[in-house]
């Protein structure tokens, strides 16, 4: 009876630590995700049995689902300050105050960070929107002596777009919990940041942020510049990848596209699942959500890389 024992305690210990290293090894992937129909409107009212996922095209077996309305949302508000921009100063005060009496209700959350060539956390995390236009006022006459965002790096020219939404990403919102999201205010060119473009898209992806690029593009002599077109398809790719939305501020009123940014992040769906191919292989994973009643489109990341 007593080697009896031995071995069911062996066995129980050996199947503890196989059920223990199977969570481990497989990470739960989340995805939270919109539904509009044909005419862009949002899908509020759908279930886990109406949609399909898959992974690299291989079905995907959901784990957690969850539809969300009136959740608080976390937010970061990137605003470019750099020369390229200065013909749009007015104008981004002008959408920022907007923003803030339109969209961020009394159990939103928001930080501000203002860049160049420096960026800077004009403000932390606040529930005040009067709060955040204060402080960026304030950064407009001594943002040099406000915290920096990032580690100090030396940079030689004025643009560090990229970090901008990485380190926002990585120091800001990564920590955190619930429904996420950037919104930046620029024309999307960069000539001084120490990340890329995929790395900035990866790192969002991963802490389940979604981008939405509010660009603002000089033109020359009424033509685009190579640099703006360069601009233009950054945030459009961006926005992209993370399942955000890229809009024209030049052609679309402030409060209707910002009423329209916060009706999908409120109003949304989330699903969780374990994938078939558990490897950690360094390799990006495509992600496919497809909803089964006809004539309706999922916003969605496009994907994850596996680490």
């Amino acid at each position: 009876m007593f080697k009896s024992l031995i071995l069911i305690l062996l066995f129980t210990g050996c199947v503890a630590w196989a059920q223990e290293n199977i969570q481990v090894d497989v990470k739960l992937v989340n995805v939270a995700f919109s539904v509009k129909d044909s005419r862009g409107l949002l899908i509020d009212n759908l279930t886990k049995d109406d949609f399909e996922i898959s992974e690299d095209a291989v079905p995907q077996k959901v784990s957690f689902f969850a539809r969300s309305q009136d959740v608080p949302l976390t937010l970061g508000l990137i605003v470019d300050d750099s020369g390229s921009q200065d013909h749009f100063s007015k104008q981004h005060e002008h959408d920022l105050e907007v923003f803030l009496k339109d969209v961020l209700g009394p159990k939103d959350r928001a930080f501000l960070v203002c860049f160049g060539n420096r960026l800077t956390l004009t403000s932390d995390f606040t529930q005040s929107g009067t709060q955040l236009m204060e402080r960026y006022h304030r950064f407009k006459h001594e943002g040099r002596h406000m915290p920096e965002l990032g580690p100090h790096e030396s940079r030689d020219l004025g643009t560090a777009f990229y970090d901008s939404i990485y380190y926002s990403v990585v120091e800001k919102l990564a920590p955190e919990s619930g429904r996420k999201a950037l919104l930046v205010f620029s024309d999307g060119e960069d000539n001084s940041s120490s990340h890329d473009m995929m790395t900035t898209i990866e790192t969002a992806q991963a802490a389940n942020v979604l981008v939405f690029a509010i660009r603002y593009t000089e033109q020359e002599h009424g033509q685009l510049t190579a640099r703006n077109k360069y601009g233009i398809r950054v945030m459009e790719r961006i926005a992209k990848e993370t399942g955000g939305e890229q809009i024209d501020a030049k052609v679309t009123d402030p409060h209707t596209y910002f009423q329209r940014i916060a009706e999908e992040l409120r109003s949304s769906y989330e699903l969780a699942y374990y994938p078939t191919n558990g490897a950690k292989d360094e390799t990006f994973r495509k992600i496919v959500i497809r909803a089964k009643p006809p004539g309706l489109s999922v916003h969605a990341k496009t994907g994850y890389f596996s680490r």
